[in-house]
Parts: structure tokens; C-alpha cells; sequence
């Protein structure tokens, strides 16, 4: 009797060691598949970031050329800067209105599209994200973005006008402030570009702009 026991005892232990190391290599498997998932999760938030990253340097040119482009098509030699930024949408300042911009732009790399408007004597001169996460692009700017080589955050990436359509970095900027982000505003010292005489603290407020 105990003979005939033996094999059935072997053949069921030989099962259970079977599904044990089934159930490692389940688990193995698992462990796997979590690693790589999230090695994609990770390339995805960079992707992504790198993506809204190229968004905010196209915008931020656009505000800057549009902000330009106002200034120096000032009627009747007044030039000034624009008071707000629905006046590059419709110049009012024409007998026919002009579009310095095709539609006001979210800033990409907040969740609530904020900007933070850098203004000179009550006047919008630049733009820039409040943003304070390490940028991934940190060199090969072109000309009008050598400034932003080196920069520790999105907020140091300024896009200010020296009031000119031509889209020039705003450390060769002519007569331009160097605006600096605070606690919800910038400010800097310098000139107007229509004046020679240095123009008083810059404030910055901020903008939703919407899609």
C-alpha cells in the first residue's frame, strides 16, 4: 500500500514545485513590465515637457514680434507700447484697424496658461512663464534667444521687445530693462525706447490668455 502511494505523492509534489516556479517567473515578469512602463512613463513627461518647451519659444517670439510690430507702426511718430495685450488682436489706434497678432496665446508650461506681462511705464514691453522648472533646452539658441543660454528656469526665458518687428534677444536689446521675475511680477530699470532718459521700476502683472 505504501508502494502504491509513493508515485501519487511524488507526482503531486512535482506539480506544486512547478507552480511555484511558475509563479515566480509570473512575478518576474511583473517586476519586468513595471520597470519598463515606467522607464515610458518618464520618456513621456519629458517628451511631453520638451514639446511644450518648443511651444513656449515660438509664443513668446510671437508676443515679441507682435509687441514690436505695434511700437514701430505707431501713427504719426507717437510710438508707444501697447497697454494691454487684446491691442495686438485690433490696433484701434488706425483708421482701419490693424492685427499685430493672430489670437492671444496660452503660456504652455502652467496649467492655467497664465503670463506674466513685464511692463515699462505702465506699458507692456515682454513677456515671460512664471514658471520655475529647469528648462531641458539650456544652449544652441539662435540670435534673438542668446540670453536664454545658461538659464536655471522658464522665468529667466524672457521675451521683451526693443520695438522693433525684428525678433532680437533682449540682452542685445537696445535700451531694453533687464526684468527680473518677483512674486508675481518683474521689474527692471532702463530706457524707453522712444526716450533716451532712464525709465522709472518696471511692474508686471499677470494675464490668462486663452486659446
Amino acid at each position: 500500500m505504501e508502494d502504491c502511494g509513493q508515485p501519487e505523492i511524488l507526482a503531486k509534489n512535482e506539480i506544486f514545485r512547478e507552480a511555484g516556479f511558475t509563479y515566480i517567473g509570473l512575478m518576474f515578469a511583473i517586476a519586468i513590465a513595471g520597470i519598463a512602463l515606467a522607464g515610458i512613463g518618464v520618456l513621456w513627461q519629458m517628451e511631453s515637457r520638451r514639446e511644450k518647451e518648443k511651444e513656449l519659444l515660438f509664443v513668446g517670439e510671437e508676443y515679441r514680434r507682435a509687441i514690436g510690430s505695434y511700437f514701430s507702426k505707431s501713427p504719426g511718430g507717437d510710438t508707444q507700447f501697447p497697454q494691454k495685450l487684446e491691442d495686438l488682436l485690433l490696433d484701434t489706434r488706425f483708421p482701419n484697424p490693424v492685427r499685430h497678432l493672430r489670437r492671444l496665446y496660452r503660456e504652455p508650461m502652467n496649467p492655467d496658461g497664465q503670463w506674466e506681462l513685464i511692463r515699462q511705464q505702465g506699458r507692456i514691453i515682454g513677456v515671460v512663464s512664471r514658471s520655475q522648472e529647469v528648462p531641458i533646452k539650456i544652449a544652441g539658441f539662435g540670435p534673438e534667444q542668446e540670453d536664454f543660454e545658461g538659464a536655471v528656469s522658464y522665468s529667466e526665458w524672457r521675451f521683451i521687445s526693443n520695438g522693433t518687428t525684428g525678433q532680437v534677444g533682449a540682452a542685445n536689446a537696445p535700451n531694453a530693462p533687464n526684468a527680473a521675475p518677483g512674486q508675481g511680477s518683474a521689474s527692471g530699470a532702463g530706457a524707453a525706447p522712444a526716450s533716451p532718459a532712464p525709465a522709472p521700476a518696471v511692474a508686471a502683472k499677470i494675464f490668462t490668455g486663452r486659446r
